[in-house]
């Protein structure tokens, strides 16, 4: 696990630097990392099965939570003890809250660099200004950040094998009950923030053609994109009339 948990833990520093910032948001999402981690931990199958899990759970969605800690840690930590990719989504869960507080705890530290900033201002020091904004708190999230996906992935691995092992089935049954039920809330709080009433019958009308139809997702995908272009090509139509 040594392989893995160094390029996770410099794969988290270097994506939270939000350097080319969408760029990075993209990169860092669980199932892109889990493309990476499969190939190191040679299972690329089974890490995008759970990264897909857990990134579902993040799709669209404004949780309060770290998708990218949640997703080095969940994924390696599954591949090494044989979870299911719903069991991984309930141990994304809570390491992705506990990402929220650690950005929180940097950027509380990172207020002294702020006020060094201030006063190289006050002197007219460009150079001081970039250090305070850009290199010290550059320098700070690596010792905050690589730390815990590293240490998680070194010696995490052997203690929820050993947890699950001794987990009783019923419980690991209902841990993917409720792992399954996760993915639902993604969604729910997806319609919730982009969800509009004149939109909501498009939706169900996809959804139950995907259930009656059984297509696959690419093949939904294609169906949206055609149904959104005549829609636009309508709407706009109708504009140039008007």
């Amino acid at each position: 696990m040594l392989g893995v948990s160094i390029f996770t833990g410099i794969y988290y520093w270097i994506m939270k630097t939000d350097v080319g910032y969408a760029f990075t948001h993209a990169l860092r999402q669980p199932l892109v990392a889990a493309l990476w981690i499969g190939l190191i931990m040679g299972d690329v199958k089974q890490a995008i099965i759970i990264g897909a899990a857990v990134q579902i759970l993040y799709i669209g969605s404004n949780l309060p939570a770290d998708d990218c800690l949640a997703g080095l840690i969940a994924i390696p930590i599954a591949l090494s003890a044989g979870m299911t990719s719903a069991q991984s989504i309930t141990l994304a869960v809570p390491v992705g809250v506990l990402g929220v507080f650690l950005d929180q705890i940097r950027k509380t530290v990172n207020v002294v660099f702020v006020h060094m900033g201030d006063k190289y201002a006050e002197d007219g020091n460009a150079k001081g200004i970039v250090i305070c904004n850009v290199v010290l708190p550059t320098i700070l999230s690596f010792f905050m950040r690589f730390p815990v996906p590293f240490l998680a992935n070194m010696y995490g691995a052997d203690a929820v094998q050993n947890f699950m092992n001794s987990v009783p089935t019923w419980l690991t049954e209902g841990f993917s009950v409720a792992g399954g039920l996760l993915p639902a809330l993604g969604f729910a709080l997806t319609l919730f923030v982009i969800g509009k009433k004149q939109l909501m019958p498009l939706f169900f009308v996809g959804y139950f053609l995907v259930i009656v139809s059984k297509i696959t997702v690419f093949e939904a995908a294609i169906f949206g994109v055609c149904v959104i272009l005549l829609v636009m090509t309508f709407s706009n139509k109708k504009a140039e009339e008007a």
